[in-house]
């Protein structure tokens, strides 16, 4: 099990460090520096600091480390690692202390005590030689020695697979990734076909593939490496919102990434838009459509990445089969009195209706597809729950949903009908398909989606797939905020110019909604006017022009100044929301401060450290990748929760979400969670908090746009705080996105409308 790391350089000699590993104050998981504290076995519980490349090294484990004595001005002695190799402890004592540092996954403390009580200096030869001796132990049965064996085996290979990789700084948990992926098979993959891993493993971009496939001598001007480097820069254009890439920027990104002749990108770009060899599809879509402007002189050759493009079509061809088919599954509203009805509802819910809510009633139950969208205070959800209650009244089967938890809870109080995610309603399933498609369609006569600015184009082609014939679906969201995470600008496509979805927008900003301070400053926001921040109740600014001070500030509001003015829980009740992760008022540095603010560590309490972050019990953490196979529908990024446990022997957290369903988290899927006492605004899409703290400094200057700001508002239910610059508010009201998304969805509905229209 032996493990180096880095290369030794110099002519001097190298100096020599013997010690276990105590603990990892600090790890890089992208490079693998690390801060660590080692025993030396001098007495007196002194430990020794040493810092550098030691990937890999698990607490407990002893290392023989060469490199060089240093001195830090603040920390004084320290040992800068330039290889290491782990060693075995030969001690009964080293064995015990090995075991029982959560090294091996089912032996803790408890059990290494036993273990080497039992099995002395034989211990280790016995796991590795004879696991099933291990029965021999008091406490231990066949299940658990099996487990200690398997995951004695899963260490020492990956022990191998990281010792291959080594040489280009992958860090340990894409190690881990690397090995859960491909098995026995991992070191070939990365030797043969090192372009996979970015295709495959999550965590693996093109750049570290790259890096890879370099050191096991790939050319540079490989075609398989130009291929791999346009696909990557298509999928890095989808994390940023676009379905496609004009063609003349994406070769320009990829002359600029690969470093490559422009000659050979087009002929390779060409090349991935053929068939593949045995007549499978090919690598990338190209099409003629218009550009963001629109018109056929803006016209463009979009390049997309296969499922967006297949996606692109399917929704479009879907949404009109719905909106055009002869069946009706709600009859009753043909010919309905309206008069009557909305007399019955007022009867029910002891409110009239607006004529422009009115409008949006008859729309969505009398058309099989409408969108409903609007601002703040202006009635979007008593419009949705008056339409449910009417489609009731005649029987109607309503299916509710919406993109996240929380959302899908909210329209559930709402409507006083059950709801549920988007994923949950769909079924999905490992690897993303979902159980109801097309030829299984949900029981459904009416389907309503709310928060569906957040629909990304990949979810809702598979929701409407699922809708049947005949059903109505009601698309309901605030088309003025962020665009959904995930690509496409759906809800917007839906609402553009000569669109065949027929929609309602309100726009009335009801008396009650119009003493709210959130509700009146969002549409300030909205329409480009400076919020107003002095006399309100429910909204405040606390000016602070230095970022880093604001970041602070930020904190003790969010920590302390609200649950003590409001009684509002910290954790539970407040979210801070950043216009960006970095910096010192980014969502990254806040998530520390406020952790260190309301989950502060206690000795009596375990940890998990992992990378640069520590997670305890009651932290609130967020999921950043959809991941399929967790959960029973897949997690699904963005989804937030709760740390409720923490197991050091079995290596496992487990999280209750925001849907409360228990997800259990292998302490080597740390890296699919982060810190959510602060997110980003992005992040923060379908969610409502009582109360919202804003940073807003000149800091994020790039960042600052109004639909952020809007978006950022109007997830507060009863509270906004924002801290900051007045100059950098003033930056975000003036500001409008530039640019509309790569997407070709509206064009598509409306030039596939207006054929069948001729036809």
């Amino acid at each position: 099990m032996a493990q180096q790391a880095g290369n030794p350089t110099g002519e001097r000699r190298l100096a020599v460090l013997e010690g276990v590993l105590e603990r990892i104050t600090y790890a890089n998981e992208e490079n693998g520096y690390t801060v660590a504290r080692v025993d030396t076995g001098r007495g007196g519980g002194d430990l020794l600091t040493v810092v550098g490349a030691l990937l890999g090294a698990q607490v407990g484990e002893s290392l023989r480390m060469e490199g060089r004595w240093g001195s830090h001005p603040q920390y004084g002695k320290q040992f800068h690692v330039e290889n290491y190799t782990t060693v075995l402890p030969a001690t009964v004592q080293g064995i015990r202390r090995y075991l029982g540092s959560g090294l091996v996954k089912g032996i803790g403390p408890v059990f290494a005590d036993r273990i080497t009580q039992h099995f002395g200096l034989d211990t280790l030869r016995i796991i590795e030689e004879e696991p099933k001796r291990l029965v021999e132990v008091p406490g231990l049965g066949p299940k658990r020695t099996k487990k200690i064996a398997d995951a004695w085996e899963e260490q020492k290979a990956i022990k191998e697979v990281m010792l291959f990789l080594q040489t280009v700084e992958v860090s340990t948990s894409i190690a881990v990734r690397i090995y859960k992926k491909y098995g026995d098979a991992s070191i070939s993959v990365v030797k043969d076909h090192p372009y996979r891993l970015a295709a495959d493993v999550w965590g693996i971009g093109f750049l570290t593939a790259d890096k890879i496939a370099q050191s096991v001598g790939i050319p540079h001007d490989s075609p398989e490496r130009v291929k791999a480097g346009l696909q990557y820069a298509l999928s890095q254009s989808a994390d940023q919102g676009h379905c496609y890439l004009p063609e003349e920027r994406l070769i320009a990104d990829a002359v600029k990434l690969l470093q490559v002749d422009t000659g050979l990108v087009i002929e390779c770009l060409a090349e991935l838009a053929e068939p593949g060899e045995d007549g499978g599809e090919p690598g990338v879509v190209r099409e003629k459509v218009p550009g963001p402007e629109g018109g056929d002189a803006q016209a463009v050759t979009a390049v997309y990445l296969v499922p967006f493009h297949r996606a692109e079509l399917s929704l479009s061809a879907q949404l009109l089969r719905l909106l055009r088919t002869g069946e009706e599954r709600m009859p009753a509203f043909r010919d309905v009195d309206w008069g009557k009805a909305f007399g019955w509802l007022r009867s029910r819910t002891g409110a009239d209706l607006a004529p422009e809510q009115e409008a949006a009633v008859k729309l969505a139950l009398t058309e099989k597809v409408a969108v409903l969208t609007g601002g703040p205070g202006c009635g979007k959800s008593f419009t949705v729950r008056s339409i449910v209650e009417l489609a009731r009244a005649k029987q109607a089967t309503v299916l509710l949903a919406a993109p996240t938890g929380r959302a899908a809870k909210r329209l559930a109080e709402l409507t006083g009908a059950e709801a549920s995610t988007v994923h949950r309603l769909l079924e999905l399933k490992p690897g993303g398909d979902a159980a109801y498609d097309r030829d299984r369609p949900l029981d459904a006569d009416l389907v309503v989606v709310d928060e569906a600015s957040m629909l990304d184009l990949l979810l809702a082609n598979k929701l409407v797939k699922a809708v049947p014939p005949g059903a109505h679906l009601l698309f309901v969201g605030d088309v003025d905020q962020l665009p959904s995470v995930g690509a496409g600008e759906v809800l917007r496509d839906l609402l553009a110019d000569g669109s065949p979805i027929p929609s309602v927008r309100l726009t009335r900003i009801f008396r009650q909604a119009q003493q709210s301070g959130v509700v009146t400053n969002a549409h300030r926001i909205n329409a480009g006017q400076h919020p107003l921040t002095e006399g309100m109740k429910d909204f405040f600014l606390f000016v602070e022009d230095d970022a880093e001070a604001a970041g602070r500030l930020t904190v003790d509001v969010a920590a302390r100044r609200i649950p003590a003015k409001f009684g509002l829980d910290p954790r539970r009740d407040v979210q801070v929301l950043a216009p960006m992760h970095r910096g010192p008022a980014g969502a990254g540095t806040l998530n520390g401060l406020l952790q260190q603010a309301i989950t502060p560590g206690r000795p009596d309490l375990p940890e998990k450290r992992f990378g640069g972050r520590v997670f305890r019990v009651g932290d609130k953490v967020t999921q950043i990748r959809n991941n399929y196979d967790k959960g029973n529908n897949g997690v699904f990024n963005g989804t937030v929760g709760v740390v409720t446990s923490l197991d050091p022997v079995d290596q496992r957290l487990t999280v209750l979400t925001d849907e409360d369903e228990e997800v259990p988290y292998e302490f080597d899927e740390l890296d699919e969670l982060a810190h959510a006492y602060a997110v980003t605004i992005h992040r923060s899409q379908g969610s409502e908090y009582p109360a919202v703290v804003i940073p807003v400094t000149t800091g994020a200057w790039m960042m600052l746009q109004r639909n952020l700001l809007y978006t950022a508002v109007t997830r507060a239910k009863r509270l906004v705080v924002l801290v900051g610059s007045r100059r950098a508010i003033g930056q975000a009201v003036r500001t409008v996105s530039a640019g509309r998304r790569g997407t070709a969805l509206d064009f598509r509905l409306i030039t596939k409308n207006d054929r069948s229209n001729e036809s």
